[in-house]
């Protein structure tokens, strides 16, 4: 296992090379390409302050020196390991310890690094929420769905999935918050954004000034969790139980919010939460539409299996069965998917912060492309690729624990 990880590890150089070599090539190759000209167009400049900056742009960045020469020196600077140049551009030596940076932008002129810093822990945010939540519903929703095949809810959950999965995320985001963030409808959430500028001055955790309130708000949680967990605790999912008990909580929450009379600060941490609610749903309703009925073909097919006949036979409980054996083989097509669940919710960032108007890594890809930031485009898309390809192998090691029959040795 260990040879295995290594080699896979040193196969994702190559790849990230290929892959920011492709990056390179295209916007090297569009229409106007990358130059210190293009650069200084539109800045209304004097000649004689046109000319510094473009000679600026050329030492900066080597853009007068031919792509391939500007792809390299785009490498050596990310590699700890190169050669090094002077303030005026020249060679300076060779350092096995340089270094690496990101380089700087065109655009903002600050360093990479510092500006992924600021947005890529906003999008991890967000795959952070979305994650969980896809993977409880599909798995909760695609096994009742399998254990009650041809019942009302299969086939209600069966069309509701299908249409969730038919919903483009842009027309999606538009909907949310035109219905739901609209003073033509209800206005419950934000717009956009990730918090307001007066939560920065609130204390972290939510408070109440009235111990009433405090009291009305356990009161009404508690009692909306045992109501729904009471109401479907005959359904046999311990996922299904925990779904309906979150959302239980939450219908006691909202109620509470409502009914109360005293001043309440909802902190920073609410304020967050309450601003991340409508892009996280945007993000997850694709993701867990789609796992829920893959969950529910593979659970359907391995109770349908030899194994599970003959577990029954021997006189295995029906949960034992289900849990025990069925969703274990059941993991394998989840585990493939979720290889892939990584870049497309990276992916789908882009459309969600550009609609919510959240500054994370999917909004600045789009300022980069659009802007022909090549530090930029080139960083991002070397981060991109590198969680492509450690989700890939995270995915080939869990086939070898959720299967012992998967060998890597």
């Amino acid at each position: 296992m260990t040879t295995y990880i290594l080699r896979r590890l040193l196969l994702m150089i190559p790849t990230l090379l290929g892959i920011t070599l492709v990056v390179f090539v295209v916007m090297a190759a569009a229409p106007g390409g990358i130059s210190a000209q293009s650069l200084v167009d539109g800045m209304n400049l004097e000649p004689q302050a046109k000319q510094a900056m473009e000679d600026y742009y050329n030492r900066m960045y080597g853009l007068d020196q031919p792509p391939p020469v500007q792809y390299l020196r785009w490498l050596n600077n990310i590699s700890p390991v190169g050669f090094v140049f002077d303030e005026e551009g020249a060679l300076a030596g060779f350092s096995l310890f340089k270094g690496s940076e990101l380089g700087t932008s065109f655009r903002y002129g600050r360093p990479v690094g510092d500006l992924i810093a600021e947005r890529l822990p906003i999008t991890l945010l967000l795959n952070i929420l979305s994650i969980p939540i896809i993977y409880v519903i599909a798995i909760a929703v695609g096994v009742r769905a399998a254990t009650h095949r041809g019942s009302r809810f299969d086939t209600g959950s069966g069309v509701l999935l299908l249409g969730l999965w038919s919903v483009p995320t842009m027309l999606a985001g538009v909907l949310l918050i035109g219905f739901f963030a609209s003073e033509q409808f209800w206005r419950w959430f934000p717009t956009g954004g990730i918090s307001r500028r007066e939560a920065l001055d609130m204390p972290f955790l939510p408070h109440w000034s009235s111990l009433g309130d405090l009291g009305l708000l356990f009161l009404l949680t508690g009692l909306g969790t045992i109501l729904l967990v009471w109401l479907v605790r005959r359904s046999g999912s311990i996922l299904w139980i925990a779904t309906m008990g979150l959302l239980g909580a939450a219908i006691g929450i909202g109620l509470a919010m409502s009914l109360m009379s005293g001043d309440f600060v909802r902190g920073f941490l609410l304020d967050r939460l309450w601003h991340l609610v409508l892009p996280v749903i945007c993000l997850a309703y694709g993701g867990f539409a789609f796992l829920a009925k893959l969950t529910r073909s593979a659970v359907l097919e391995n109770l349908l299996s030899d194994y599970a006949r003959t577990a029954r036979a021997k006189g295995v409980a029906e949960r034992d069965v289900l849990w025990r054996h069925v969703f274990r083989n059941s993991l394998l097509p989840l585990i493939t998917v979720s290889a892939t669940l990584l870049p497309s919710l990276l992916a789908g960032s882009v459309i969600v912060e550009t609609i919510f108007s959240i500054d994370g890594m999917g909004k600045l890809a789009v300022e980069s492309v659009q802007t022909r930031d090549r530090e930029l485009v080139l960083s991002i898309t070397l981060i991109s690729g590198l969680l492509t390809l450690a989700g890939y192998l995270l995915a080939d090691l869990c086939y070898a624990i959720a299967d012992p029959r998967v060998s890597y040795d």
